[in-house]
């Protein structure tokens, strides 16, 4: 990552701080390294800007706290991130949901692709 994204990363807000555990990043399941990387690598493939994403996590976790809903940083994370490829234009809310169905099918096995 180049510096002036790692210091983007590591000073969000309070509220957007990713979880860490003595400095270094914690990510409880597999999923969750990979979604942090996906939306590090459009950023840095310039398909936004990174407050882009940053205001729509706040937004999110806001939300999350604000209705009480139970959703873990990264769920906030991915959603944030969902939203903000839709609104782009990247790809449709239906090839998500598409995507998603294959994942958790038992029919999925990312070593065979």
């Amino acid at each position: 990552m180049t510096q002036k994204l790692d210091d983007q990363i590591a000073y969000m807000p309070n509220e957007a701080a990713l979880p860490r555990a003595n400095g270094e990043l914690v990510f409880e399941e597999p999923w969750e390294g990979r979604a942090f990387g996906v939306v590090v690598s459009m950023h840095q493939g310039d398909l936004y800007e990174w407050d882009e994403f940053r205001d729509r996590l706040i937004a999110e976790i806001a939300d999350v706290e604000k209705t009480g809903a139970d959703s873990s940083y990264y769920q906030q994370w991915l959603k944030s991130m969902e939203s903000l490829v839709i609104d782009k234009g990247l790809i449709t809310k239906e090839e998500i949901e598409t995507r998603a169905e294959l994942f958790a099918s038992d029919d999925y096995d990312d070593h065979e692709r």
